[in-house]
């Protein structure tokens, strides 16, 4: 039975709940309670995102390879979720929390930066939240792609002073421009006005709609299913919304992991010789208190550590930690080309699918919607290369 961990999976399983263990207890000691929290939380996300298998770039390439809609679905359905969560927060209506926004500005630097992590997704294998919870399920070539992932985020943090001086519209907020009643109101109709025509194009195509509410194999008690999955993906919206709610409100911030992958570039050149201090942007703010502490001190760091850890100890639960798969040269080459792209787009444009995409749309900020339209623009040119580079079969074959 495949969905329950094997004799081989289970030390791997019972060592990783030992040092998630071990590791809350030294951030609470070394750090603070909210460090341990964040990397708990973090883990939950990764048993999430790893046990629904929900990712962006395989939702976006199944849609526009072959019109089955049901991880985009899923998506529209997380941002309706995360936007009637956060809009309250975020335009205060209750006024004992205090949260920030992810608010960045609407011009070139995202435009560029999405398209150009779109096309990344697509050959490097994942988004964001999927290399990391992929790497964590023992996935090979997601190292190669994370690794190059750090890579490009690095390099993009060197040049985005250069990007910044392109014109943009600056930071647009629906909320701070028409209240949070009203942005919502109209956020939750262009949702719907993106789910339907999804679920009917599906419908048309294949005589169907894949179920959001089910996964296959669906067998085993609600107690084993919930343990070692699969889950519907409908379980991983709900997840991922609870569980970026609790980021929200612990860390006073939405849910992000691309920061810490420039972060580690950083510290790593820095231990090289180089000096990444003297670039304009780890030179002031937040960036320049990151680079001068430890990565523990930083919630987005813990937080995609917990990820990894998350998805080690879901893998190995659901018995299919480290799947045997060689990687094929063109597959290695499509790693290094899509992780220099994804970490060099995300840090153009303000974040990846989550702390772009998923966090600004939830926190009502335009350049949110931006990052979908471009990030969706260069999927498309992504999934064109995937089949030039032998990815994919064929077109003409996966009919």
């Amino acid at each position: 039975m495949q969905n329950a961990a094997t004799a081989s999976d289970k030390p791997i399983a019972l060592t990783t709940i030992l040092v998630l263990m071990a590791a809350s207890l030294f951030l609470q000691h070394a750090f603070q309670l909210r460090q341990a929290l964040l990397f708990l939380i973090g883990a939950g996300l990764g048993i999430t995102l790893l046990h629904a298998t929900f990712g962006f770039a395989g939702g976006w390439r199944r849609w526009i390879r072959d019109r089955r809609g049901s991880g985009v679905r899923a998506q529209i359905c997380l941002l309706a979720l995360t936007s009637a969560l956060f809009f309250p927060l975020m335009g205060q209506y209750f006024s004992d929390i205090r949260v920030v926004a992810a608010l960045a500005p609407v011009g070139i630097s995202v435009l560029v930066g999405a398209f150009l992590f779109g096309i990344g997704m697509q050959l490097g294998g994942g988004c964001g939240s999927g290399t990391l919870f992929s790497v964590g399920g023992g996935q090979v070539r997601m190292l190669v792609t994370l690794a190059f992932f750090i890579a490009g985020a690095t390099l993009g943090s060197a040049h985005l002073h250069w990007w910044l001086a392109l014109p943009d519209m600056g930071t647009i907020s629906l909320i701070a421009e028409f209240g949070w009643g009203p942005a919502l109101a109209a956020q939750a109709t262009v949702l719907a006005a993106l789910y339907l025509p999804v679920w009917y194009v599906e419908r048309r195509r294949h005589g169907e709609v894949s179920s959001l509410y089910h996964a296959a194999p669906a067998r085993g008690a609600f107690a084993d299913r919930l343990i070692a999955g699969p889950w519907p993906l409908m379980w991983g919206v709900i997840g991922l919304t609870a569980l970026g709610l609790l980021t929200l409100l612990i860390a006073g911030h939405p849910w992000s992991i691309t920061f810490a992958f420039g972060l580690w570039g950083a510290k790593i050149w820095a231990a090289m010789g180089g000096d990444p201090a003297a670039w304009p942007y780890w030179s002031s703010g937040y960036p320049a208190l990151a680079l001068s502490r430890s990565v523990l001190a930083d919630d987005t760091s813990v937080m995609d550590f917990g990820i990894v850890l998350g998805a080690v100890l879901a893998a190995a639960l659901a018995g299919r930690f480290a799947p045997e798969k060689p990687v094929r040269g063109h597959e290695l080459a499509a790693s290094v080309i899509g992780g220099l792209l994804l970490g060099y787009g995300a840090r153009l444009a303000f974040g990846c699918n989550i702390g772009a995409l998923l966090a600004g749309i939830g926190s009502g900020s335009l350049h949110g919607w931006l990052w979908l339209v471009a990030g969706f623009g260069g999927s498309v040119v992504g999934v064109r290369l995937r089949r030039r580079m032998g990815l994919d079969p064929p077109e003409e074959k996966q009919r």
